[in-house]
């Protein structure tokens, strides 16, 4: 018989799970400083489970605690982004080729409809919609991959993803580009045609990172003359 997990474990996943939501979303913005008295009343939690959360987040680096004893939300910079796509670039292109090859076309057809209608909505619906999407875009490359370890990879590769990415939430017409160029990619896989689902993957991958150094670079130019 499997002992009962702890309340207090219980507790830790639950709190550990809205902070990360928090942080990838921007609700808790970079360089926020994450109080333990603070979060603890407004989580309505002790502190024993908050700590065993942050310390989780510390370890997949959404928490920064090299400051002392209280840990702050890591500032995203145009190195740490241009580090992160270096990255993403050998392993998702890596993956799209695999996909091609080992996908079931129907699921990529799909999902190449799903980025249309998406596209199409981008401008009346909330963008979460579209988020939804790509989260089925990425287990369908998961599952059509097939590698546990190069999962682990991406899945590790993601987290920080999902925190740049929504750096350009705020630009319609790279959301509206970005949709298509997932849509061609899932085609691509569809067909199993591994050089073009490599190469679509390279223009998403170089065209968001151009974005999201833009918008860093302006962003950092409203402070300086704010």
């Amino acid at each position: 018989m499997v002992p009962p997990v702890p309340k207090q474990v219980r507790t830790s996943d639950a709190v550990y799970a809205q902070l990360r939501e928090e942080i990838l979303t921007w609700r808790l913005p970079a360089g926020t400083a994450l109080n333990e008295v603070e979060l603890a009343g407004r989580l309505g939690v002790s502190r024993t489970p908050l700590r065993a959360a942050l310390a989780r987040l510390a370890l997949e680096g959404l928490v920064d605690t090299s400051r002392g004893r209280t840990g702050v939300v890591p500032d995203v910079s145009a190195e740490s982004v241009r580090e992160l796509f270096e990255l993403r670039e050998a392993l998702e292109v890596h993956a799209a080729r695999l996909a091609a090859r080992r996908g079931r076309p129907e699921v990529f057809a799909a999902l190449a409809e799903a980025f249309d209608a998406s596209a199409r909505a981008l401008g009346t619906e909330d963008v979460d919609a579209y988020y939804g999407v790509i989260r089925r875009f990425d287990r369908a490359v998961d599952d059509a991959v097939g590698s546990r370890s190069l999962q682990a990879a991406l899945d590790g590769s993601r987290v920080h993803l999902a925190r740049a990415r929504r750096l350009a939430a705020d630009n319609p017409a790279r959301m509206l580009a970005a949709a298509h160029e997932h849509a061609a990619i899932c085609r691509a896989v569809a067909d199993g045609d591994a050089v073009l689902a490599a190469a679509a993957t390279v223009v998403h991958l170089r065209a968001s990172l151009e974005t999201i150094v833009v918008t860093l670079a302006a962003a950092r130019g409203q402070e300086e003359t704010a």
